[in-house]
């Protein structure tokens, strides 16, 4: 066991994350909740901070009765429910969070938590969902099908996402440590902030799941629907094909995706956890045609006894291992481009291979186990216990020899 795992965290740790609405609770919410729980086991009081908060009043939440300091957003109309319509004000708002009573302060990061304000002696490690996609690599994606172009407003857009770009990049500067849900992210990260970051994969409910059911016909689309998850691109070819799909999810494109889903294609929308459960221990392989910063679906899949099919670029190359490649150690197929075509192709072969007869159900519910919240626990552990004994070393010598401390700092030094 590494010695850093006896270092002793402070008393007090505060834990930032963008927003707390019960209208988007997905992979990060679960991130927090999994620092939270390891911090209180380590005897750590944890004090919540966010741009908004609509969790700790509801009495059915993870977060009730917890304190939360939250921004000016909160107050403002339709703010807790409807935050990201206040996008400009929102690195400005998180700036204001006074967070200057903490020694460390961990963040939730997809958009604006890394930019609290904190001093030299306060130590910040962010977890890094993903660099702001709409910012950088996907603009684009989501300018182009925005309803906000369509009112004339796309030089204004344009304009405000440079803004936030430099934001944050400059933001980025000032974390001590980075944190990774995935390799793409952490090339993503190197890539647009010029910092390197170490890998901790977030935790799946992957204990959820039988692996042991008889496997249907069909096969399953699980995840919201919006544009960069290129949805359209399953339905397609699964309207080329004939066979069965099911979608489960909400988003925009919902009402789009049900008017060009031909009869073998069914959009169900939101299903009730158990149900979701059940579809996919019995499906016959989940598809997904979308770039995932990490995705958290397929390992939930593979966890139910499923193989995934899935485009081979972003999170998923962490996850999913191609039956292309070497057959016993396979827990899908990875197409190359994101065209019906390649899926088609892919699916075909999977159909022509009878791969879900080949590929064990019990070994890809136990390859699934790697990303459990155990060994999310074990990963993050490591790295913040030794970037805080790393912490500690440098404030420790900086107040008791000042003149060595500041040769150190001169030299290069390498990010823990």
């Amino acid at each position: 066991m590494s010695e850093f795992l006896s270092v002793e965290l402070p008393g007090r740790v505060a834990l930032v994350h963008e927003w707390f609405t019960p209208r988007s609770v997905g992979g990060s919410e679960q991130v927090v909740m999994a620092i939270d729980q390891y911090l209180r086991s380590k005897s750590c009081r944890v004090d919540f901070a966010s741009l908004v908060d609509g969790e700790s009043i509801r009495k059915n939440s993870w977060l009730h009765g917890r304190s939360i300091q939250t921004s000016f957003i909160q107050g403002l109309p339709w703010g807790t429910e409807y935050v990201q319509q206040y996008l400009p004000l929102l690195p400005f708002a998180i700036e204001q969070i006074d967070l200057s009573e903490f020694p460390l302060v961990i963040s939730s990061n997809h958009l604006v938590a890394k930019g609290v304000l904190l001093s030299p002696e306060q130590f910040h490690l962010s977890y890094v969902h993903t660099p702001v996609r709409y910012a950088w690599d996907q603009m684009n994606t989501y300018l182009n099908s925005s309803s906000l172009k369509k009112l004339g407003l796309e030089p204004f857009i344009r304009w405000q996402l440079h803004s936030l770009r430099q934001w944050d990049q400059l933001t980025a500067k000032r974390v001590d440590c980075l944190v990774a849900n995935s390799r793409f992210t952490a090339q993503r990260i190197s890539k647009y902030w010029g910092r390197q970051s170490a890998v901790v994969h977030p935790p799946v409910s992957v204990e959820r799941f039988k692996c042991n059911k008889d496997r249907d016909e069909y096969y399953v689309c699980l995840c919201r629907l919006v544009p960069n998850k290129r949805v359209d691109l399953v339905v397609h070819a699964f309207n080329n094909l004939k066979l069965p799909l099911l979608v489960i999810g909400e988003g925009s494109q919902k009402k789009f995706l049900k008017k060009i889903a031909g009869p073998t294609v069914k959009i169900l929308g939101y299903q009730e956890k158990r149900k979701v459960e059940d579809l996919l221990e019995r499906c016959r392989a989940y598809v997904y045609a979308g770039v995932e910063d990490f995705g958290i679906a397929p390992v939930e899949a593979m966890a139910a006894g499923a193989p995934v099919i899935a485009l081979a670029k972003g999170g998923l190359l962490d996850t999913v291992c191609c039956a292309s490649t070497d057959i016993s150690s396979a827990t899908g197929v990875l197409f190359s481009d994101q065209k019906v075509q390649s899926l088609v192709q892919a699916i075909e072969w999977f159909e022509e291979k009878q791969l879900w007869k080949k590929l064990d159900p019990v070994y890809l519910n136990s390859w699934a186990l790697r990303f459990s919240h155990k060994a999310f626990k074990q990963r993050f552990e490591k790295v913040l216990t030794k970037a805080w004994s790393l912490h500690e070393e440098s404030r420790l010598l900086a107040k008791s020899n000042p003149a060595s401390f500041i040769n150190s700092a001169l030299s290069d030094k390498k990010e823990p």
